[in-house]
């Protein structure tokens, strides 16, 4: 990907995540993004009630995971839309190594997703990633999203 173009954290939060996403609510995962340059994305998301991953006060794992997918979908969408003026294409998670998740975060907390493209490839993107709450770690792990084109 050419990711020449640079956002303020300003610019980032004013876009909609719905448009950079091929996920509609009420799966989507991710609130803001915050930060995107050559190799880092994050995000930001508040936890909610009403989230379909919420059980008994607490994001779920698999939530968890939905969330870096859906952050690394976004960077995908942004690079798409707003630097090679493309549409969004869908991807899916291939693959997830090495997760650690130390703590499930509760409704009402706001997550901090950040991932770092490891190497990028034939339509695969392999990421780092990590969530954090309050200054703590949550979630470690590696992803491998595979993209196919879209509409």
């Amino acid at each position: 990907m050419n990711e020449k173009k640079t956002f303020s954290e300003e610019e980032l939060r004013a876009i909609d995540v719905h448009t950079l996403l091929p996920q509609q609510e009420p799966f989507v995962m991710i609130g803001v993004l915050t930060c995107f340059d050559e190799v880092r994305t994050v995000s930001e998301t508040t936890i909610k009630q009403d989230n379909i991953f919420v059980d008994e006060g607490c994001f779920s794992a698999s939530g968890l995971i939905e969330n870096i997918a859906q952050t690394c979908a976004a960077r995908i969408g942004l690079v798409n839309k707003y630097v090679n003026q493309q549409g969004i294409q869908l991807g899916v998670i291939g693959a997830v190594k090495n997760l650690e998740v130390k703590k499930l975060p509760r409704v009402g907390q706001t997550i901090t997703t950040t991932v770092d493209v490891v190497q990028e490839i034939f339509g695969m993107t392999l990421a780092s990633a990590t969530v954090a709450c309050e200054g703590e770690t949550l979630v470690t792990t590696q992803i491998k999203i595979a993209v196919k084109d879209g509409e």
